[in-house]
């Protein structure tokens, strides 16, 4: 630490018990905001409590001695957290002690919460006072001193024992929660009528939206070792897969919440519109783990629940069971009874998992590597660990799913090689139908299955089923259910895909995919103000999101303005993208010299890009050129086709019987 000083008034040594002695008051701070703490100790003073503090140690004195004993000996322990002391060793084991004794109180003097382990305690925030002793923040100084003291609000109490630790306020309605859930009262009652307020005011839609929404954040990672921090976020992202089979609570997508780099827990929580934050920390080592949690809501900072938890390393799978079920009673049991809130939580039992640390850490390896998304390298990489999970858990039915997307992954990425193509979309239908065997609750098992079925063989009617069964088991998942609002979207039901996008939307508000996916869902509703507003959004979120500026130029062309599609052409990074939307746009244009030099590096630069030269023809009115490029995408397989029911670059096709078949054989 930096020494600092200790709270420490001019005592004698001699215990602070007698009757009508004046209340020991034991400050605990960093050297370095020995500013910020002088006013607080001549408060207290002034106010007519004894107060220790380093500043007044006598030379010569034993210092570890000396602290100890007015650490053991005051009536109440007042522990100044900011930037600097929660770093502090010194401050965390004077505050500990507090806390163990039941004496403790926490003020923040420049805003910084307390650290994990002393967020159950309601925290006082006094970063604005400016020290004036006629203040409203000094009053409230002085009420929750005398509060934890036992003594009337005007005076300060007699000396009095250690007080045991306060009293939790019960869990509304839920006896599971008795153990490990802290709800403080007094300054939490506050809270709890703010939160009602901004409930009735709007603010989050409905009490018992605010109450069940929330955000898994990354656990950090505090193992010293770089190199394990897949463990620490995987952890993370499994807790929110399982707390998302909740009906009861919404969980924002893990996108969202690693989205915003820089910016603290509540800020991302407030831009998420959830009501509070999951977060913690994780050690291990090759045998023993250890996993710091804590639930905090994001008005008013209070800890619902914290934890720390030490278990030997094959105990992962159950701390992550009870970790989730604590969490959901918690925040159920606000808007339900207890019976309804434990009925929630069996949903959220395990599904396809494994009680193998070997696979698991595979798996979750193979899921850092798929979120790296570099390209055709870390597919393969990914794809390595998920079958190294297999081979550790042949019956791992989550590890068999993730093995089918990255096998799917792989064939759009070598699809100008047909033969590989077909083989690795082959391989995954077959572990997609593995998975499913094992569990065919598994949402992701369905989804993948749903996937090769549809882009690896264009069978849109077997892919169906298998994308509604996902939907169903994972309706809170807003990865899943982005994937499936697309396919529905290439079909009859737009409606439908409208809906759940909708939900996408409001489950990962900060996910710039979310938003292309959800402009190209409104393209193929014809709602073209919508498909540019969508992507201008994702765009604002990443700039260099792919096919964004395409699916703009596609709206402007459609809404008669050739000139703004070519000027979105020409910011489109994918060249195949840009070059089929340029070409289309200039031919409006009247440019027909700029056109065919488009359209003549489109064939030449991607001679398998079938279906966008199909687009091109279309719009240039050559109908039975744009057919002939159909009919050889349909033989190709190419997984473009599935556009094609609503695809408004291909409207004036629409009349020819030859579509029509074609549309017929892909069962659209």
């Amino acid at each position: 630490m930096q020494r600092r000083a200790k709270g420490g008034g001019a005592m004698d040594g001699g215990e602070n018990t007698a009757p009508g002695a004046r209340p020991l008051l034991f400050v605990s701070y960093s050297r370095t905001d020995l500013a910020r703490a002088r006013p607080v100790i001549d408060l207290l003073e002034g106010a007519g409590f004894e107060v220790w503090w380093d500043g007044r140690l006598e030379g010569g004195e034993n210092y570890l001695q000396t602290t100890e004993a007015a650490l053991e000996t005051a009536a109440c322990v007042v522990v100044l957290w900011s930037a600097t002391s929660v770093a502090s060793h010194w401050v965390r084991d004077e505050a500990q002690r507090g806390r163990e004794r039941g004496c403790l109180v926490p003020l923040t003097i420049d805003g910084t919460m307390a650290p994990l382990g002393f967020r159950q305690f309601q925290l006082l925030d006094i970063s604005a006072w400016d020290g004036r002793t006629d203040s409203a923040e000094a009053a409230r100084i002085l009420v929750a001193v005398r509060a934890r003291l036992g003594g009337d609000a005007g005076a300060p109490a007699a000396a009095a024992p250690p007080l045991p630790p306060p009293s939790p306020v019960p869990p509304p309605r839920s006896p599971a929660l008795s153990r490990r859930t802290l709800i403080i009262g007094g300054a939490g009652g506050a809270a709890a009528i703010g939160l009602a307020g901004a409930w009735q005011a709007g603010l989050f839609g409905s009490p018992a939206s605010a109450a069940t929404s929330m955000v898994v954040m990354p656990f950090a990672n505090e193992t010293g070792d770089p190199d394990k921090k897949f463990f620490s976020d995987g952890l993370a992202r499994e807790l929110r897969t399982v707390l998302s089979r909740n009906p009861r609570l919404k969980v924002a997508a893990p996108t969202s919440s690693t989205a915003i780099a820089g910016e603290d827990d509540f800020a991302i929580g407030r831009k998420l519109g959830v009501g509070s934050i999951l977060r913690g920390s994780v050690q291990r080592d090759n045998a023993r783990l250890r996993v710091t949690a804590e639930l905090v809501e994001i008005e008013g900072g209070l800890v619902r629940w914290a934890e720390t938890y030490d278990r030997a390393l094959e105990d992962v799978f159950s701390l992550q069971t009870e970790i989730a079920e604590t969490v959901a009673l918690s925040l159920v049991a606000e808007v339900a009874s207890a019976a309804e809130a434990k009925r929630a939580a069996a949903a959220q039992g395990e599904i396809g998992g494994t009680q193998s640390v070997a696979a698991y850490e595979a798996f979750l390896r193979g899921l850092a590597l798929y979120d790296v998304s570099a390209g055709e390298e870390t597919d393969r990489a990914a794809l390595a660990q998920f079958e190294q999970a297999v081979a550790e858990d042949p019956a791992y039915a989550a590890a068999h799913a993730w093995r089918s997307t990255m096998l799917a992954a792989l064939a759009n990425a070598v699809a100008s090689d047909q033969a590989q193509s077909r083989q690795l979309f082959d391989a995954a239908v077959v572990a997609a139908e593995r998975a499913i065997a094992l569990e065919k609750r598994l949402a992701r098992g369905h989804l993948a299955l749903g996937f090769a079925l549809a882009n690896g063989r264009l069978d849109r009617a077997g892919a169906t089923p298998h994308y509604r069964a996902a939907e169903e088991l994972a309706a809170g998942d807003a990865d899943v259910l982005r994937a499936a609002a697309s396919f529905h979207a290439y079909g009859a039901d737009i409606a439908r895909a409208q809906r759940m996008i909708d939900k996408v939307l409001e489950l990962d508000p900060l996910n710039a995919r979310a938003f292309r996916s959800a402009s190209f869902v409104a393209l193929f509703a014809r709602d073209y103000p919508a498909v540019v507003r969508r992507m201008e959004r994702g765009l604002a979120l990443n700039p260099s999101l792919a096919s964004a500026q395409f699916g703009i130029a596609v709206a402007r062309l459609m809404q008669g303005d050739a000139a703004g599609a070519l000027k979105a052409a020409e910011a489109e990074a994918g060249e195949v993208f840009a070059l089929t939307a340029g070409a289309a746009a200039r031919f409006k244009l009247g440019d027909a010299a700029g056109a065919d030099a488009a359209f003549a590096r489109l064939r030449g630069d991607y001679p398998d890009s079938h279906y966008q030269q199909a687009e091109v023809e279309a719009q240039r009115g050559n109908i039975q050129a744009a057919m002939a490029l159909l009919d050889t995408a349909y033989a190709a397989r190419d997984p473009g086709l599935l556009w094609l029911r609503n695809d408004p670059l291909l409207d004036p096709l629409r009349g020819e019987a030859r579509f029509k078949d074609l549309l017929s054989r892909l069962g659209s």
